[in-house]
């Protein structure tokens, strides 16, 4: 019996997109599954920007096929905009509005009955947690308010697939988690497909059932991010001892699931393909062969790790990924 078909909210087939004969994408395929969550990583002027525009409709390819949420992008964008919702890194909202009044505009700009507009307020004013600061102009909201009202925007005309462009950047870490726990509540719960760009590693980690690293416009990886740290190397436990620790090496080779023990004065470095399962086996044998331990860690690769193999560069801050690639 054959699997079962998993409907896909994105699929692109070797899209590209040059500026002035220069690609900034260079022939990218994507295929993502309804109710995931996809992150997406690059360097500065990878072409990340560059793809997001294109599947959102804001920039046409120059070559390639993008279908998303069940229409091409070329063919029907229109559609496509219907079917989607969009949070970009800057949010263009008025601040003379109150946020009530910018869910209601953005809830007759699609279309919807006032009845029903109204009754998506409401959800949506639980949803993000603003309760009567939507009856406040946004000019009194503080950032984290403002990406919250950004991202209901996004969601009053139900969209299944929803884009969220660096949804974090400048916020402190309270709101920061505020947001984390949105997006994952929204994909929990409603089932929404998120495909989202972050600056941080760790929002792409907590957040993301696969990610994908683009570099000079090629995916250059994807995966889970468990498969992508293991994909460039394996845990290493350290161990600083009590005296000599070529002594205690023999017991600690003989453990399963150690790979190799190197030794450095009173520190052993061992390595697993499975931190977490071994460093108990590791414990058991130091005490075994009466060696005494000073301090036990365990390191697993980062995702920082596997940028820095791939991309040759550490992942910054730097927002306007593609301006830089257009200028070239």
């Amino acid at each position: 019996m054959s699997a079962p078909t998993v409907a896909r909210a994105i699929h692109a087939t070797k899209l590209a997109r040059d500026f002035n004969d220069v690609p900034a994408v260079d022939g990218v395929d994507l295929d993502i599954a309804e109710g995931e969550i996809y992150g997406f990583l690059g360097p500065n002027g990878a072409g990340k920007s560059t793809t997001v525009r294109m599947l959102c409709t804001l920039l046409a390819p120059t070559s390639g096929e993008a279908i998303v949420a069940g229409v091409d992008v070329v063919d029907d964008p229109g559609a496509v905009r219907l079917r989607i919702g969009v949070a970009l890194q800057e949010a263009s909202l008025d601040p003379k509005q109150t946020g009530a009044e910018l869910l209601r505009l953005q809830a007759r700009l699609y279309g919807i009955p006032k009845a029903i507009a109204r009754q998506r307020v409401h959800e949506l004013s639980e949803l993000i947690e603003l309760g009567d600061a939507l009856d406040r102009p946004i000019a009194t909201y503080s950032g984290g308010m403002k990406r919250r009202l950004d991202l209901a925007a996004a969601l009053v005309h139900s969209p299944g697939l929803l884009f969220l462009d660096e949804p974090t950047t400048g916020l402190d870490p309270v709101s920061r988690a505020r947001v984390w726990d949105e997006v994952g509540r929204l994909n929990r719960e409603l089932g929404v497909t998120i495909f989202l760009t972050t600056q941080y590693l760790e929002e792409a980690d907590a957040l993301a059932d696969r990610i994908g690293i683009i570099d000079h416009g090629r995916i250059v990886a994807e995966g889970t991010p468990a498969e992508l740290k293991r994909s460039i190397g394996t845990d290493v436990i350290i161990v600083r001892v009590e005296g000599e620790a070529a002594r205690a090496a023999p017991a600690v080779e003989q453990v399963p699931g150690v790979l190799h023990v190197e030794v450095r004065g009173h520190e052993l470095f061992v390595s697993t393909s499975d931190g977490p399962a071994t460093v108990s086996g590791v414990a058991v044998a130091l005490s075994g062969s009466g060696t005494t331990v000073r301090d036990l860690t365990l390191r697993s690769p980062s995702l920082d790790d596997v940028f820095l193999e791939l991309t040759g560069a550490r992942f910054d801050n730097d927002k306007n990924d593609d301006d830089r690639k257009r200028k070239q």
